[in-house]
């Protein structure tokens, strides 16, 4: 279950993170509220993009909090679910352009079967 893996978030555990760095705390809050603000991208499309990096680096904690970030800022359930979408062809189309290094490496490396046939 989830759960056993990934504990659940608590004012607890975040007293402890601040407690062992506070100015590193204060710091990393400052900077993504100053990310995630409007700017030459409006909030909600931040926070879009936020759902969709979420899904590729499996954070379970950044996939809950940035999709109800989305929602606060106006973000339909279409919206959310189209950036999922995104995430999943780039996630899938980097392990086809990837293809490109076991490609290259198997023309690199002789194997039995490259050997000529004995007559």
């Amino acid at each position: 279950m989830a759960r056993d893996v990934y504990p659940p978030l608590s004012r607890e555990l975040a007293e402890k993170r601040r407690a062992l760095a506070p100015e590193t705390e204060k710091a990393f809050q400052d900077f993504s509220r100053q990310v995630f603000a409007d700017g030459a991208l409006p909030a909600k499309t931040k926070q879009l993009i936020a759902v969709a990096v979420a899904h590729v680096t499996q954070c379970p904690y950044c996939i809950r909090g940035h999709t109800k970030a989305a929602l606060r800022h106006g973000a339909t359930r279409q919206e959310i679910m189209e950036a999922v979408w995104v995430a999943a062809e780039m996630r899938a189309g980097g392990a086809y352009a990837h293809t490109a290094i076991s490609l290259t490496a198997m023309d690199e490396t002789e194997t039995p079967q490259d050997q000529p046939a004995c007559s």
